[in-house]
């Protein structure tokens, strides 16, 4: 099972799934975090380690495909964005004028770093298919 694993790399498509997922995972993970009240209560306490071990194993796979600055930032990013939410709209935290903006501009750093992303896949598949100079 392990030699499966190891030599799985994912397609694009794939690893950005998994990126998808791995930042779900962190987001859970964070909530439990909360949820636990400093490790007061137990399974949100044990849940936060194991949201946070399947994050990582998922992020870790799709860093065999994407990039690791572009996997990072997004990752960081999302799950900023998401844990955010979360706090104002489940535990009522303030949503502050200086929250929100700071929010928009993580928001359009992630679609940069997408696009930069897909630019850069966007040329290497155009260097593959270059016809041969004679």
């Amino acid at each position: 099972m392990l030699k499966v694993l190891q030599a799985f790399t994912p397609t694009i498509s794939q690893a950005w799934m998994l990126l998808s997922v791995a930042i779900a995972l962190e987001v859970a993970g964070t909530t439990c975090m909360k949820l636990s009240h400093g490790f007061t209560n137990l399974v949100p306490s044990v849940a936060m380690f194991a949201f946070y071990g399947m994050a990582f194993a998922c992020n870790t796979f799709a860093t065999k495909t994407l990039d690791l600055s572009i996997t990072y930032a997004v990752w960081s990013g999302v799950g900023t964005i998401a844990t955010a939410c979360i706090g104002i709209f489940y535990f009522k935290e303030a949503a502050t004028t200086l929250k929100l903006v700071s929010i928009s501009f993580i928001v359009m750093g992630v679609f940069g770093l997408h696009a930069a992303s897909r630019q850069q896949l966007a040329a290497a598949e155009a260097q593959l298919v270059k016809p041969a100079q004679p």
